[in-house]
């Protein structure tokens, strides 16, 4: 008896002789590049405002990755950087999906991709920024504010309990210690290694440039970021990704569930207050060091 003979794909019949009145999110022949956006600060959050983070960023990010025919996933990178764990956190998430559903990925920069927001970048196999953008700043930063003066000349009395000898360490209300600084410096040192590490990993041979420079934490404008082999061209998305995959690519925005309320009334619900303020301070911060 003669092997049965597959059974023809129907629906893909279909949609080729129907191509043009077919919508364009059903036609296997028109390219799909999913673009998620990555805007802000990392990790920076408030109970009624979300920061860059793995936990808000996980289901889009698996949504990008399963559209149905992606020929690769954009993503659209706006950030002054914040957190490392968790701009680690995602990089790492974006590199596991692409290694499995064997997607390459494209990183846009727009106005910055600094710091964290470079370890984002580097996520992508190839990094593409605007001719305005400032791009690097590749190391660590740590701060805060010193109280312990003002509440003396207030007549407010510290008080603080604890176990443990390093337990108050760096605390703005107490006076600052020579050994607590040098412990903070050795953290950071340790992350800044970890850094450095990773940005070697993923551009390699591209480098082009001392380290020393590389990895001071200094950031630069596309063109000479591109010159030191931190991003591989300058461009935009639209136009990077017509001129590659063709003038009918579409790219859809993947975007992350809304609340109830903003769901039903198409908006979102912020209720201001003092950690609302302080978060707006400390993200005004980020943004400042780079004139923005």
């Amino acid at each position: 008896m003669p092997a049965a003979k597959p059974m023809p794909n129907i629906l893909k019949s279909v949609l080729d002789a129907f191509g043009p009145l077919v919508p364009a999110r059903w036609r296997s022949d028109i390219p799909v590049v999913p673009v998620i956006r990555l805007n802000g600060v990392i990790g920076a959050a408030v109970p009624l405002r979300q920061g860059l983070g793995l936990a808000g960023l996980a289901k889009m990010l698996q949504k990008a990755f399963d559209t149905r025919g992606a020929r690769a996933v954009a993503l659209l990178i706006n950030s002054p950087g914040g957190s490392p764990a968790q701009s680690h956190l995602i990089y790492q998430r974006i590199r596991q999906l692409s290694l499995e559903k064997s997607i390459p990925v494209i990183a846009f920069v727009e106005d910055i991709g600094a710091s964290g927001g470079y370890m984002l970048a580097c996520a992508a196999d190839e990094i593409v920024a605007d001719v305005f953008s400032m791009v690097g700043s590749i190391g660590v930063l740590g701060g805060g504010f010193g109280f312990d003066k003002l509440i003396d000349k207030l007549g407010i009395e510290r008080r603080l309990y604890t176990s443990g000898e390093r337990k108050a360490m760096l605390d703005p209300f107490l006076p600052e210690k020579p050994e607590d600084v040098k412990r903070l410096k050795a953290i950071q040192k340790d992350i800044h290694e970890e850094f450095i590490a990773l940005v070697k990993e993923r551009r390699g041979k591209r480098l082009n440039g001392a380290d020393k420079a590389l990895f001071s934490g200094e950031f630069w404008t596309a063109q000479n970021a591109l010159e030191l082999g931190l991003i591989d061209g300058i461009g935009d998305l639209r136009t990077t990704l017509r001129q590659r995959y063709g003038e009918k690519v579409r790219t859809p925005l993947i975007s992350g569930d809304r609340s109830f309320l903003g769901r039903k009334l198409g908006l979102d619900i912020k209720l201001p207050g003092a950690d609302d303020l302080l978060s707006t301070l400390e993200e005004r911060a980020y943004w400042s060091r780079y004139g923005f």
